[in-house]
């Protein structure tokens, strides 16, 4: 669904399991019919293409307000507009608000964002006054993601093609990494980081890092969330 709707799509909990909505048209059907081998249409309103809208809502994190286009942030926040698009994060999804939470707590310094999708983390970073931010995706879309996005915001963002698992990480005072278990501990090694911040995984995963002292574990909502420290 991910692939073939990545603009979004409606998850509903249905009684024996859960029901995937597309609001699409008759390309789209057929797509969804090659894919799964059966699909129920139903008509619409004729605003159908305004309504997801609806499903990307701002939130409000500490100072911070995050949000898309069309709604307006409030005048004693620092605003943070994202435009959903092909890149993960809007600022909706729990790990991104727990990562955001931890950043707040910690000393200005360089950031590194480790698989930045959309960008958000490293323009929240850049709003807060760390400096320099360098956020790294091996997505080429997630990239041109976060340079539009942090283009729009009006800040300073390097943003590069990469494959945080295989090339070579520069150093950063705080790295960012809101990626799966497994790909966090498999970068672990490679990275030269006063701090990380890591989420993308379940509350019952385990915690220890190489190369890193654990600070900090943050749940929410069936998600987790880290703070380390280097390992002296």
């Amino acid at each position: 669904m991910l692939e073939l709707f990545p603009e979004g799509f409606e998850e509903l909990d249905a009684d024996d399991g859960v029901e995937l909505v597309a609001y699409t048209d008759s390309g789209g059907e057929e797509r969804l019919w090659h894919a799964f081998g059966g699909t129920r249409a139903v008509d619409v309103a004729a605003d159908w293409r305004d309504r997801w809208k609806a499903f990307h809502q701002p939130v409000r994190i500490g100072p911070l307000w995050v949000g898309p286009p069309w709604e307006e942030p409030p005048p004693d926040a620092i605003s943070i507009v994202i435009e959903p698009a092909r890149a993960f994060g809007t600022g909706a999804h729990p790990t991104t608000q727990l990562c955001i939470e931890l950043l707040l707590e910690l000393e200005r310094g360089s950031v590194l964002d480790l698989g930045c999708g959309s960008g958000v983390l490293s323009i929240v970073a850049a709003k807060l006054g760390f400096a320099p931010v360098l956020a790294l995706d091996s997505d080429e879309h997630a990239i041109a993601a976060a340079r539009v996005n942090a283009a729009a915001n009006d800040v300073a963002v390097e943003t590069r093609v990469a494959d945080v698992l295989t090339g070579e990480l520069r150093h950063a005072d705080v790295a960012l990494a809101n990626i799966t278990r497994p790909a966090l501990e498999e970068l672990a090694p490679r990275l030269h980081a006063s701090r990380l911040v890591s989420s993308g995984y379940l509350p019952t995963d385990t915690t220890p890092l190489e190369g890193f002292r654990h600070v900090r574990h943050v749940t929410r909502n069936g998600w987790a969330a880290d703070l380390y420290e280097a390992a002296q």
